[in-house]
């Protein structure tokens, strides 16, 4: 969504819808009449979101837009803080802000439930869970990728990116930036609240948008579903890269050893030989290649996790946030809008009830209630509206994240042409070294020829 970031209402409609909430239950009437006047002046705040020009429903945004909107870094605070229960604090660097702050764990919990309190119909991603004891380095190290993932989803999300909170906790360096990180979100109200289009959104909804919410929604699960099977395949790959290093490294090792054993041979073993003298020689000197095989190795398994891995997780946990949002939708505000037409039901039979008795008291008293029944309803619808019209540019957003696709196929690709010729370099040069192994008399074995080399002298 474009336009300028929410502002909380003015005092003087934040005075006033505070007054009609105090005073709903004491006189509707009069309840009314305030909500009235809190909806003049929250229209007349300068300060409110404005309507973008155009058609507000569409996103112009590109994926080189998005991302260039901030870059986060989330990296572990070594050292334990902390008399008794000792914590993990991270240092989170923001380009937009050029700031660097220590957040905890729950500092994020704390963020990420305002962020739903405001943007209850966005995509405000998942964090990682909490894990109470035994959190070893694997667990701390997955769950800091994750956080960075969140915050740069949210670092570039519009209007999440664009919300005073996300400034807060990229740039507050006081030391409890939980409270004022609620301050800043006392009394403000959600997106509907603040935003000026809100009660239009209809207007700018397609009629057959309940169609195309569910199509967009089969579809984005079925793009859910194989990016998971490509990204649990990418960590195989990565994990074989990494598992080959470490074999590379011992088998270097192992010839090592067998190059430095001291163990004395007999002469009538060897029959006064050196050959086995000079086979330890050069076997010895081979750990060095297979030492910086294992680093070539284990360097492409790296590159292949943070650009390959974290790339697919960072879409996966945009989809997952996706699939989140329509369930709050279909839980949340449609469930509401239910309740409510439901609760309105039983009132209007009340009414038929007391009319017929005659109770002119209890005709006026739900009178009243079904009044402010009616009016329930209609918000509930004005929100269902609203939180459809955001689905569909929150559907947007996901089609604009889709050309990732190609930036983790590239980094893929570049990963295994580099990975491999540097390892073919490596082995192109120890392959000379092994000459001195089969040096001997004129009938000892000789190396054995490449295929090229087969075709080039045949039998």
């Amino acid at each position: 969504m474009t336009g300028r970031a929410m502002d909380p209402l003015s005092p003087a409609a934040a005075a006033a819808a505070a007054e009609a909430e105090a005073g709903e239950e004491a006189d509707p009437a009069a309840a009314a009449s305030l909500r009235t006047r809190v909806t003049e002046l929250r229209d007349a705040d300068p300060r409110r979101m404005q309507v973008p020009p155009g058609n507000p429903l569409l996103l112009s945004y590109t994926l080189q837009e998005l991302l260039a909107r901030d870059t986060v870094q989330v990296e572990l605070i070594p050292e334990k803080k902390g008399l008794f229960l000792k914590h993990v604090e991270y240092e989170v660097s923001s380009q937009r802000f050029k700031s660097s702050v220590y957040r905890r764990y729950n500092d994020f919990v704390v963020f990420h439930g305002l962020l739903l309190q405001k943007f209850p119909y966005r995509m405000v991603p998942a964090l990682p869970p909490k894990r109470v004891l035994g959190a070893n380095r694997e667990f701390i190290e997955a769950r800091r990728r994750a956080l960075r993932r969140f915050i740069n989803l949210v670092a570039r999300h519009p209007p999440l990116s664009e919300d005073g909170l996300l400034g807060l906790f990229l740039s507050f360096g006081g030391s409890d930036v939980q409270n004022k990180l609620k301050e800043s979100a006392h009394g403000v109200g959600d997106e509907f609240v603040n935003y000026k289009l809100a009660t239009r959104a209809k207007d700018f909804l397609p009629a057959d948008i309940q169609a195309q919410f569910a199509a967009s929604r089969e579809l984005i699960r079925n793009i859910y579903n194989s990016f998971y099977k490509l990204r649990d395949r990418a960590e195989r790959v990565a994990s074989r890269a990494i598992d080959n290093a470490a074999d590379l490294l011992i088998f270097g090792k192992e010839l090592s050893a067998l190059g430095s054993d001291t163990t004395p041979l007999p002469s009538w073993a060897t029959l006064n030989s050196s050959t086995w003298g000079s086979l330890k020689q050069a076997l010895k000197g081979l750990s060095v290649e297979f030492a910086l095989l294992a680093d070539k190795a284990a360097r492409q398994g790296k590159q292949e996790e943070d650009d390959v891995v974290e790339k697919l997780n960072l879409f996966l946990d945009l989809l997952q946030s996706y699939k989140d949002l329509c369930e709050r939708h279909e839980k949340g505000v449609l469930h509401k809008h239910q309740r409510a037409l439901h609760k309105y039901g039983l009132m209007k039979g009340q009414m038929m009830s007391a009319v017929q008795s005659r109770e002119p008291e209890a005709v006026e008293q739900l009178e009243s209630r079904i009044l402010e029944q009616e009016t329930a309803i209609q918000t509930m619808e004005l929100r269902n509206y609203f939180s459809l019209y955001c689905l569909h540019q929150e559907t947007q957003l996901v089609h604009v994240y889709l050309p990732l696709t190609s930036h983790i196929l590239g980094a893929f690709v570049n990963s295994q042409i580099q990975g491999h010729k540097e390892m073919s370099q490596v082995w192109n040069d120890l392959k000379p070294k092994l000459n001195c192994l089969f040096a001997g008399p004129p009938n000892a074995l000789t190396p054995p020829r490449s295929p090229q080399e087969d075709s080039a002298f045949p039998h």
